[in-house]
């Protein structure tokens, strides 16, 4: 029961950071058709503006300043670059993002450095916010919890229940009538993007100090975030919603179970011996094989749904 309890609020939180992310990846598609390869690439930014914010003057400006910051990047790179190449169609859009995720690498390298950079955890979120079973559960887990959640009610109202929100979503859909109606489709865009970028440098902000904020941080999580977006459904914010959490808590369960897939078929009493796939792979232990959870899931739902949990457009 510890290990159950425990293991589910570790993946629930880190499904909820992974939420964080996709989340802005998929506002921009949904709302530009755009599929942003630099998006992990904000979220490496908004961590290392934080950590450069919080030696200046705290962990509380940051969390406000970094995205602040990065959303202005990101509208900026729309403004300028992404717009230049729209009328070309997806696969320009697609290159010169995917060209900027570079770039800014090397930025970063050339600023920061090569390591890793010391970005911990403020003092007042470090400690534990309760303990279950004897296992504490820390606090800044709490804290990127509430956050997510937080983020999360934030866009549902803004697109949902305030006047701007129906524009964006109008601007998508009929940008014609929104121009006769007098408000500036381009404008409404690069706002949209300049927002999900922000939403990954909060991600960043959260995340940088919760786990290793490096150079190789956005390589690391940025294939991830494209799986919880194609699983959940191109486009569904609620789908990237529910997609999140599912890897999240699946890929924790999987990391701590120490056990290897010939003895789960021992134990179930299957007919399957491990000469039926290969003995090496019935060898691997369920933790070594954690790492392609998100993978599985994503070739699985490419063949049953390809549209996603939740999503409504195929492919």
């Amino acid at each position: 029961m510890e290990f159950f309890t425990i293991s589910l609020l570790n993946g629930l939180s880190y499904g909820l950071l992974l939420f964080m992310l996709s989340s802005g990846l998929t506002l921009i598609f949904s709302m530009m058709g755009v599929l942003n390869f630099a998006h992990a690439s904000f979220y490496m930014l908004g961590a290392y503006f934080a950590y450069t914010t919080t030696a200046l003057i705290g962990f509380w400006p940051a969390l406000l300043i970094a995205p602040l910051l990065v959303g202005l990047l990101g509208a900026g790179f729309e403004k300028y670059c992404l717009r230049r190449v729209h009328k070309f169609g997806h696969v320009p859009e697609l290159l010169i993002t995917f060209g900027l995720s570079y770039v800014l690498v090397e930025l970063v390298q050339l600023v920061w450095g090569r390591s890793s950079v010391d970005y911990r955890v403020p003092a007042a979120l470090d400690g534990p916010l309760f303990t279950l079973y004897g296992t504490q559960f820390p606090m800044y887990r709490g804290f990127m919890m509430g956050v997510a959640l937080l983020m999360l009610l934030s866009i549902w109202l803004l697109l949902t229940r305030t006047r701007i929100g129906l524009v964006i979503q109008a601007a998508l859909t009929h940008p014609e009538t929104v121009e006769a109606l007098g408000h500036n489709v381009p404008r409404v865009l690069m706002l949209v993007f300049g927002g999900g970028a922000a939403l990954a440098g909060l991600a960043g902000v959260i995340g940088g100090n919760a786990f290793v904020t490096e150079p190789g941080m956005a390589a690391t999580v940025g294939s991830v975030i494209f799986v919880v977006v194609v699983v959940g459904g191109m486009g569904s914010l609620s789908g990237a919603f529910v997609a999140s959490l599912l890897i999240g808590i699946v890929q924790t369960f999987a990391v701590g179970i120490d056990t290897s897939l010939v003895s789960i078929a021992k134990s179930i009493g299957t007919v399957i011996t491990p000469e039926t796939f290969g003995y090496a792979l019935f060898k691997l232990k369920i933790s070594q094989i954690a790492p392609i959870m998100p993978y599985l899931f994503l070739v699985l739902i490419l063949i049953f749904r390809p549209k996603g949990l939740l999503g409504t457009r195929e492919g």
